[in-house]
Parts: C-alpha cells; sequence; structure tokens
C-alpha cells in the first residue's frame, strides 16, 4: 500500500497537469475562434471560384489548358494525395482518422500508384516510416497560414499533373464541421471536374436549350492559365484552413476531456489518501490503548 507522502505527491502531480490541460484548453479556444473566422471568411470565396471555373471549363475545349484533361482511365491511374495533418499531438483521434482515411483509400484501390505529398509533421511521421513513396513534405507550418504556404504545396502537384506523372491529384483533410465534430475528406482537386449539366453560372438559352457561351477578353487560354492555377491554390488554401481550425477545436476538446479525468482522478486519489490517514491514526490509536493496557 501506498503510503501518505506518496499520495499527497501523486495528487499534486495530478493537479499540476490539471493546471496545464486547463491552459492549453484556454488557448485553444482563443484560438479556435480566430481559425473559425477565417475558414468560414474562406468557403465563400473558393465555392464560388469553383463552381465559376467549372462552368467555364464546360465552354471551351479541353485541350486548352492542361489542367481540363481528362485522361483515360483516370480513375484507376496513378494519383498523388496532398495530405493534410498537424504539427503537433495532445489533439484526440485528428491525426489517426486521416491516417485511416488513407489506408481506407489504398486498400480500396490496391493497384493504382499512390504518391503522397505529406503536410503536417504527424502525417509525415506515420506514413513516411511505411515505406510509401513521398513526393514532397511540408513541416512546421507557421501559426497565420497565409496564400504562400498554399503556393509551396500545390506547385508540384500541377507541375506533376502537367507533366503526366499522375492523373488525378486529391486533398484528405479534416473538414471543421463545428467544435463537437471534425469530417475527413478526401476531395478531388485535379482535374477540374466540370459541373453536371455545364449549365451552371450560364444563362439558359431556350431556343437551343443549352447554356448561353461567355465572351473571353483576353483569350480563354489566357484567362484559364492565371485562372486555373489560382484556383488549385485556393482550394489547398481552403483545405488548410479547414485542417487549421478542426484542429484547435479538438485540441479543445481532448483538453477539456484531460481537465475532467484529472478532476475524477485527484478525487480518487484524495479518496485513497483519507482512507490510508484513517487507517494510520486507527493503528495509532489501538497502538496507545494497547499500550495503556499492558501497563
Amino acid at each position: 500500500m501506498p503510503s501518505l507522502i506518496d499520495m499527497r505527491r501523486r495528487i499534486r502531480a495530478v493537479k499540476s497537469t490539471q493546471q496545464i490541460t486547463k491552459a492549453m484548453k484556454m488557448v485553444a479556444a482563443s484560438k479556435l475562434r480566430r481559425a473559425q473566422e477565417r475558414v468560414i471568411a474562406a468557403r465563400p470565396y473558393a465555392a464560388e471560384a469553383r463552381r465559376v471555373l467549372s462552368s467555364l471549363a464546360t465552354r471551351v475545349d479541353p485541350s486548352a489548358h492542361p489542367l481540363l484533361a481528362r485522361r483515360s482511365g483516370a480513375a484507376s491511374g496513378p494519383t498523388l494525395l496532398i495530405v493534410v495533418t498537424s504539427d503537433r499531438g495532445l489533439c484526440g483521434s485528428f491525426n489517426t482518422n486521416i491516417v485511416k482515411a488513407v489506408g481506407a483509400f489504398l486498400r480500396e484501390q490496391p493497384d493504382r500508384a499512390v504518391s503522397f505529398g505529406l503536410v503536417g509533421r504527424k502525417g509525415r511521421d506515420q506514413l513516411a516510416r511505411r515505406g510509401f513513396a513521398v513526393r514532397f513534405e511540408h513541416v512546421n507550418l507557421p501559426k497565420v497560414l497565409h496564400f504562400a504556404e498554399a503556393e509551396v504545396i500545390a506547385r508540384p502537384a500541377v507541375s506533376d499533373f502537367i507533366e503526366g506523372r499522375v492523373d488525378s491529384v486529391s486533398l484528405v483533410y479534416n473538414e471543421f464541421k463545428s467544435v463537437m465534430q471534425q469530417r475527413v475528406v478526401i476531395e478531388p482537386v485535379l482535374p477540374l471536374a466540370p459541373v453536371p449539366g455545364g449549365a451552371a453560372g450560364g444563362v439558359a438559352d431556350s431556343a437551343y436549350g443549352s447554356a448561353a457561351d461567355y465572351l473571353y477578353e483576353p483569350s480563354p487560354e489566357r484567362i484559364l492559365s492565371v485562372l486555373l492555377d489560382e484556383l488549385v491554390r485556393a482550394q489547398v488554401f481552403r483545405a488548410l484552413l479547414e485542417s487549421n481550425a478542426a484542429f484547435f477545436a479538438a485540441q479543445m476538446m481532448a483538453m477539456d476531456s484531460a481537465t475532467r479525468n484529472s478532476a475524477d482522478m485527484i478525487e480518487d486519489l484524495t479518496l485513497s489518501m483519507n482512507k490510508i490517514r484513517q487507517a494510520a491514526i486507527t493503528r495509532e490509536i489501538i497502538e496507545v490503548v494497547s499500550g495503556a493496557q499492558a501497563l
């Protein structure tokens, strides 16, 4: 049975841990608020840009730009997965869910050649050591994400697709749904998927039953060469913001759970300490009474 001093030391250690987890919860909550504001602000732009450019893609020749090329067998051809995880832990199952989703993707398509772009130290550590082909890795992201990080990540993905080394590019990340919920998403990025029906963003032509065309200034090729690259970077940037907000939400919930568990542990340890102290007092009383009777 542990001594009274040992129990007091354990209680002090758990209380110190509780103070740390409580402080980390408050820091994560503060950072989550700012991250949530940024991701909510980025969503409308990314969604509308994708809608307009997808609509534009249905009205031009796919050969007008390499990023529009839909290669035969792309569904089973080489693909690049950009896996977005965190650089730090203490966030529950945040990174584990991403790794599980990647494993499920590989099991569903065992014959497909897959290379990885690893964003975040935790994903890099878990996936790189398994012997997968790593195209690039990007760790130690800044506390405040900027568009430059998305450009660095998107550049090799666009290059591989244009040069034909991969037939598709997808993002794997945690989408921020709420403080309590984060959803793992596998989102295709390239090739650019046209809007079903080809009429999104256009004006219906009642005479011909099709969407009206656009007037381009300058040429469609010039517009596509600038905007398609911009769209890919915008999608990557939004994924980074979503993952960042989801990380702080997961960390806040994990630290909240740890704080509650430490409170329960302190209560149990205090009860055990009181029992040990009561047993020691009882033993001392028995010894005094026994000594008195012996005299």
